[in-house]
């Protein structure tokens, strides 16, 4: 499950993605992405939603200046970028729980590791292409450094995008060396490209004989600074899910339940809004949005609804469509809920508030109109469409304990 949020970091309103597994949060992680980057760029995506696949909710957000995010990149600096990290951490630690895992891509990795030491409750840090200091990221606008220093910024282009740079980011960086490395509590992970050609691989060795146990070197042969390979990307989640296993501290209440085929259970989890759901083989999690006072956990009662009624719309097409032989390659099926009063409606009194379900069905393939048209109205024989125009009657039993 995404979640789109937002947060301040001073006076300036910072956009962010938070990744939650549909189950059980194990623990929760915060990204920073690479310099001029941004939150979706693919290996913070493609990272971020393979670690959600595990069991670890992970914050993703754009840096001040960046991407969704306000503020002037121009304004922004070495030390803002450590001060959206604690903020961001602030946000989990205030809404949800404090990030355990810090992992920092490029820029990002120097950046998590100075911004550790404000974040008590992070035990592990993960570098990804890091550089040992900040200052290494002037190497990127080299040829602009002197017209900088005399005029007060320059316009330069990073990756076929021109940002403007002043001099108070240079200031800012000189601040900066690894000398804070030598004094993590946390435990390291150091991840980085034997041919990374944007940020060599001697910057790994500075920061891993810099930092002190416990420390681990892993190296991602092959790939490329941006991680644009897909599984190059899925291999730097695997391993971090591994590795931080040992270091965080997470108690999954292990919740199981015993059923039968056909029953369902659902039972409280927080005593709040959040539900264990469970059927014989399964266990997810229900909930209500943060707004109303739940955690957001999961999807909310009306969510399962119309899932229930989607899937089993889809998986009737596909069935009908295996049967018949239809030339169908793909069924999406888009759901709403909606409470309004339908002006037109024949069946009802006035002003009577009509709930209703829309559905929007798309068929993929090389159907005919009369297909499409059979298909629509099996769509309409869908066990659970036809179970909630029988309105049944749903029976409560109180059982004493």
């Amino acid at each position: 499950m995404q979640q789109k949020l937002t947060f301040q970091s001073g006076k300036i309103e910072l956009s962010g993605q938070l990744e939650l597994p549909s189950s059980e949060v194990k623990f929760f992680a915060l990204f920073a992405h690479c310099f001029t980057c941004g939150k979706d760029i693919a290996a913070a995506s493609r990272i971020s939603k393979s670690l959600k696949q595990q069991g670890i909710a992970v914050l993703r957000f754009d840096f001040t200046g960046l991407g969704n995010s306000d503020g002037d990149f121009a304004n922004s600096n070495f030390s803002s970028n450590i001060q959206d990290l604690i903020a961001a951490a602030d946000h989990l630690r205030n809404v949800y729980k404090a990030p355990q895992l810090l992992i920092g891509h490029s820029l990002g990795g120097a950046a998590v590791l100075a911004a550790a030491q404000f974040i008590p409750e992070a035990a592990a840090l993960v570098t990804i292409g890091a550089p040992s200091d900040a200052k290494h990221v002037a190497h990127n606008f080299s040829a602009h450094l002197d017209e900088i220093k005399q005029n007060g910024k320059a316009t330069v282009s990073l990756a076929g995008r021109e940002f403007t740079i002043k001099k108070q980011f240079l200031d800012d960086i000189e601040q900066y060396d690894k000398h804070h490395i030598g004094k993590l509590k946390q435990a390291l992970l150091v991840m980085h490209s034997p041919v990374d050609t944007t940020v060599n691989i001697s910057e790994a060795e500075k920061i891993y004989m810099a930092a002190k146990h416990p420390k681990s070197f892993i190296s991602l042969d092959g790939a490329d600074h941006l991680l644009s390979n897909k599984q190059d990307a899925s291999y730097v989640a695997n391993v971090i899910s591994s590795w931080a296993d040992r270091y965080v501290d997470y108690d999954i209440d292990g919740y199981q339940a015993t059923l039968t085929s056909g029953n369902v259970l659902v039972e409280e989890k927080d005593h709040k809004f959040t539900q264990h759901v469970s059927t014989r083989d399964h266990t997810w999690l229900a909930d209500e949005p943060i707004k109303v006072g739940g955690a957001n956990l999961g999807p909310d009662p009306y969510d399962h609804l119309l899932a229930a009624v989607g899937a089993c719309t889809s998986m009737t097409l596909r069935m009908y469509a295996s049967l018949k032989k239809l030339p169908l390659e793909h069924v999406k099926v888009e759901l709403a809920h909606t409470r309004d009063y339908h002006e037109d409606c024949t069946d009802c009194e006035k002003g009577e508030n009509i709930e209703a379900i829309t559905r929007k069905i798309t068929l993929v393939g090389k159907l005919s109109d009369e297909q499409k048209l059979k298909l629509l109205q099996i769509a309409d024989k869908c066990p659970v469409h036809k179970t909630l125009h029988n309105n049944p009657v749903i029976k409560s039993e109180l059982i004493n304990i």
